[in-house]
């Protein structure tokens, strides 16, 4: 008879990045059922579309996560401009989806890190986050920010890029293509890190569809569902494919958030190729009176944006779902059965982010 017990994981633990607290309930070392409880992070964020005006939101949206601060400040502009009825310069719609595909690669190469770090491979980690530090250097260029860039208004952008800014992004991104090559290799090929991740947190598709799963969590399991293809800001004047892989397990994950690296590199070099020139952004007159539902895709997945305005300069609402909230269910579902000693593992499977997710 094995003997059950109920043991809490978090929310510190040495391994993981973010303040996750599981109870879970164990056979031995087996798990057989997780408990989440979240809200250990809440910073009451959107109560303050009471004291700021949804032109000042735009920088309260964007501090939602450090990670994705980019994404949420773009949907939550993207939101209130189709409400408003005001149609970003093109010029400006290229620039954001620039700086969105550097935030995809700079999110996924912290990922790979926390990954390698979680296995003990530290060299690993050490060279996935040498190489991320490029790319912020080019968030730093363009923006002047490496965390939080405050480019996005409503209406456009801030900043522009002038010619040297495109050129040294496309230089960074050849240099970068070629320096993660070794590191790819490493994380799919290498005998150590296949045995700990292949097989382990297999989602099948029809879990994956009931539990809500969005983004390489749901893309994993052979589902090429990509928010990017809806074609908002120049994603509809650019060409890709949802990347995908079929196993569904923790190396398939790998396996589609490396492989969205180098289809970042592409989308950023077909943007630079076809950006219009032009003005950055629009005047914007009055307040926005309506609501509108935006998705985007974040790093993470798909991520939902909700405002409700009522014609002052104050909105009433605003509601964002985050990726992470979407995968915590299937990640439950996909730890009953693992062992002890995987939790942390499967957990930085789903790359989860608690800041976005307690606002």
């Amino acid at each position: 008879m094995a003997k059950r017990s109920i043991v809490p994981f978090g929310p510190q633990h040495p391994v993981l990045p973010e303040p996750v607290h599981l109870d879970l309930v164990l056979e031995d070392e087996t798990v057989v059922e997780a408990v989440p409880s979240i809200g250990f992070v809440h910073r009451g964020l959107e109560k303050l579309v009471e004291i700021k005006d949804f032109k000042e939101y735009v920088y309260i949206a964007e501090r939602v996560c450090g990670i994705c601060s980019f994404g949420h400040g773009m949907g939550y502009c993207q939101s209130v401009e189709h409400i408003m009825g005001v149609e970003p310069p093109r010029r400006a719609n290229y620039l954001r989806t620039i700086w969105m595909e550097m935030s995809r690669v700079h999110s996924h190469l912290l990922w790979l890190g926390l990954l390698a770090d979680a296995m003990g491979f530290e060299s690993l980690f050490m060279e996935s986050w040498r190489l991320r530090e490029k790319i912020l250097d080019m968030f730093d260029l363009t923006t002047g920010g490496r965390v939080i860039f405050s480019v996005n208004c409503i209406g456009g952008v801030l900043k522009d890029m002038d010619s040297g800014m495109l050129k040294a992004i496309s230089d960074t991104i050849d240099e970068m293509e070629k320096e993660l090559r070794p590191i790819a290799e490493a994380f799919l090929r290498d005998y150590t890190v296949g045995s700990r991740l292949r097989g382990l947190g297999v989602l099948k598709p029809d879990q994956a569809i009931l539990a809500g799963a969005v983004g390489p969590m749901l893309r994993s399991c052979g589902i090429a569902y990509d928010a990017r293809k809806l074609g908002y800001a120049a994603y509809n004047e650019l060409e890709f494919e949802p990347v995908t892989a079929s196993d569904g397990d923790s190396y398939a994950r790998c396996e589609v958030r490396i492989h969205e690296i180098y289809q970042s590199f592409a989308l950023i070099r077909q943007a630079i190729s076809k950006i219009p020139e032009g003005p950055i952004r629009v005047p914007v007159k009055g307040n926005p009176n309506g609501e509108y539902f935006m998705r985007i895709e974040q790093p993470r997945g798909e991520a939902i944006y909700y405002v409700k305005a009522n014609g002052t300069k104050f909105l009433d609402r605003f509601r964002l779902r985050t990726p992470t909230t979407s995968n915590i269910p299937p990640m439950l579902e996909l730890m009953k059965g693992c062992q002890l000693a995987d939790v942390p593992l499967l957990i930085l499977t789903i790359d989860p982010c608690i800041s976005c997710t307690e606002r």
